[in-house]
């Protein structure tokens, strides 16, 4: 009896089954509207699409406090030490606002050549004297050069900290750039070149600049054309030093094991011989402004299996309150690569499409900002044959960003940012230059408790306002290399745009900035922070000052008492409609 149940259960499991399956497959042939899947709930953990909540990050935002010192001589010297229990190692470095944007006209190529002399000896070290003493320490020194910033660092253990500040006091002051020197770091830099040449991303972003800043030296190579490498001398080295190697532009940042007041009389006794000219990159900056032009640069290479191509809408500035909202964009269109195999499980929609109709090898969404001005689009990778329906998605899934933005999708691009800020600064290397790099672009250390709030404040009514602003009827430039004659010519990108009741909602956030202060704080952390200026002058100059103020500081151990602040913040929000 038993056997014959069990039979009779199975027959009708397997019949319930066929029902159900044919049913699906009736269900799925009918012409339906696709909808929005409910989000995942682990992608809500931290985070969700209601504005009300006050997420609480308290968990990983205790960091240890940032000191600031700036000398007489104008460089400013930034610390965040860790306990000495947890950190045996230290970084140190100086960050100059001095890159290649800054070169006079017919000497670019000169920052990153003096970023290869500085280490061929000094009166004091000579270049294998110097080689010897990092390697006898176990420690590492190096550099690099940007189009707005060169970087001189040096990762040591603890007990070497000394050392490595003078060290880089010498190199920075000292060096000689003798002739001999001078001709083989040529032959260096011009094979250095030939490897970037065959580096086809490194390529098609300098194309890229070159057509967004056409005319501008933003526009130009770091490292320069050949026949500028061949011709700088001696002469040129010092000249740029000189002008733009001052004490207001520089910034002395340590982070691990390190003590602040030690680091500031070692700055203090060691950093003497630099200019004090007050002439800060601002002015620069402002005196020969960047302008977008919304051009292209197309080589055509029929070599290569693949074709190669990016394309770039004018971004913000570091300080620009919509680079919070643009890094936000960055997430939500991702980037994927097809040896990861993934794509049709990708919280991006641009990932999944391009994964599921296996358009290109390779996306890349990419947000840079620069003083003035900024670059954000996308770079791709892909067969020829691919090119114009790839470009087709592309430009529809970027469009699409100004109408049709799901709060579920910012959630999960929000988060998603924040991991990455988090991973970013894992060591003591990574704090010393994101701390060097914000003193240089914000004139502050931009608080993690800030940067989440400005992050969390961004919701799909943020996006779609920015991506109305960045894109709709805006230029764009392109830089593409390869087999490239299908790529179709990218115009200004327009659409219609679907009126939204939001616009009120983002208009009355901003006439309410007015009555920011610590008093109604809530406004400020939650409800439009994102377009706040990120400069120093911001009400909030950091997370220590606002706990102080608001009498949350536990003056025990010097930490902020984060439950607190979440409470003041959501009795504050709870006052007062949104």
């Amino acid at each position: 009896m038993a056997f014959s149940f069990s039979r009779f259960r199975r027959k009708l499991d397997a019949a319930l089954s066929s029902a159900v399956r044919a049913r699906c497959l009736s269900l799925s042939a009918r012409p339906s509207l696709p909808e929005e899947p409910a989000p995942d709930t682990r992608f809500l953990r931290h985070s969700s699409p209601d504005a009300s909540p006050v997420l609480d990050h308290s968990s990983f935002l205790r960091f240890p406090q940032v000191r600031l010192t700036t000398l007489p001589s104008g460089i400013r010297v930034v610390t965040q030490s860790a306990p000495t229990s947890a950190s045996h190692t230290a970084s140190v470095g100086v960050w100059i606002d001095a890159g290649s944007r800054f070169e006079a006209p017919g000497t670019n190529g000169t920052a990153h050549f003096l970023e290869h002399m500085i280490f061929k000896g000094t009166r004091c070290r000579t270049a294998r004297s110097l080689e010897e003493e990092i390697e006898n320490m176990g420690a590492r020194l190096n550099a690099y050069t940007s189009r707005e910033q060169t970087t001189f660092f040096a990762d040591v253990q603890s007990k070497d900290v000394a050392v490595a500040v003078d060290v880089l006091a010498d190199i920075l002051q000292n060096s000689k750039f003798p002739d001999h020197a001078i001709k083989r770091e040529r032959g260096v830099i011009l094979r250095e070149m030939e490897e970037v040449q065959g580096q086809v991303e490194e390529v098609i972003f300098d194309h890229l600049h070159s057509a967004a800043f056409h005319g501008h030296p933003l526009g130009d190579t770091i490292l320069g054309p050949e026949e500028n490498i061949r011709g700088i001398s001696r002469v040129d080295l010092q000249h740029y030093i000189s002008t733009h190697y001052t004490g207001h532009r520089m910034v002395v940042s340590a982070a691990g094991a390190v003590k602040h007041d030690e680091i500031v009389n070692m700055v203090e006794r060691l950093f003497t011989n630099f200019s004090t000219d007050p002439t800060t990159a601002d002015q620069l900056v402002n005196a020969n402004p960047a302008i977008f032009t919304g051009s292209e640069v197309r080589v055509q290479d029929e070599g290569m299996p693949l074709a190669h191509f990016a394309i770039a809408f004018k971004g913000s500035s570091w300080t620009d309150p919509n680079s919070i909202p643009l890094m936000v964009i960055q997430s939500l269109l991702g980037s994927w690569n097809k040896s990861i195999g993934v794509g049709n499980c990708s919280g991006s929609q641009l990932a999944r499409r391009v994964a599921t109709d296996d358009l290109a090898e390779n996306i890349m969404a990419f947000n840079t900002n620069y003083r003035d001005i900024g670059l954000f689009g996308v770079y791709s990778i892909a067969s020829p044959n691919c090119l114009r329906e790839l470009s087709r998605v592309l430009m529809d899934e970027i469009k699409r960003l100004a109408y049709q933005v799901s709060e579920a999708e910012v959630v999960r691009a929000r988060n998603q940012l924040k991991s990455a800020l988090l991973l970013h600064i894992d060591g003591s290397t990574a704090v010393s230059e994101n701390n060097g790099r914000q003193m240089l672009t914000y004139g502050r250390v931009l608080p993690f408790v800030e940067l989440f709030a400005r992050i969390d404040a961004v919701d799909a009514a943020a996006i779609m306002e920015t991506a109305r602003n960045f894109i709709i009827n805006k230029e764009i430039a392109l830089g593409a290399t390869g087999p490239i004659q299908e790529l179709p010519e990218h115009r200004r990108n327009s659409t219609s745009i679907i009126p939204h009741s939001n616009w009120f909602l983002i208009s009355l956030m901003k006439r309410r900035m007015v009555l920011l202060n610590l008093k109604n704080l809530y406004m400020l952390l939650v409800s439009s922070i994102h377009v706040l200026p990120l400069r120093k002058k911001s009400n909030l100059h950091s997370d220590y000052m606002i706990v102080n103020k608001l009498g949350l500081l536990n003056e025990a151990n010097g930490c902020c008492n984060f439950k607190g602040v979440r409470q003041r913040y959501s009795q504050m929000i709870s006052s007062k409609p949104y």
